[in-house]
């Protein structure tokens, strides 16, 4: 389980800079990615795969990793008077 564990954290790391580094493209144009290793465009393109199948990982996993969508629904009955 611990291994899992690991992995849950990295994917989720992934997915942060991931996450980051679009916003930082859509609202500034900057490619945070591109700036740090743009030197070494493989390494650029690696890094593109591993935040893609984080992100595969995360939502295959997520039903079973999240607490929220893991708890049942309750619904209520409301009465009519």
């Amino acid at each position: 389980m611990k291994e899992m564990k690991g992995l849950h954290i990295v994917a989720y790391l992934l997915l942060f800079i991931g996450g980051l580094n679009w916003g930082l493209v859509g609202l500034f144009n900057f490619n945070l990615v591109w700036s740090i290793f743009g030197a070494w465009p493989m390494l650029v393109n690696f890094i593109y795969i591993l935040v893609g199948a984080a992100t595969v990982y995360v939502i295959i996993q997520h039903k079973t990793d999240c607490k929220c969508c893991a708890m049942p629904v309750k619904v209520s009955k409301s009465k009519k008077k």
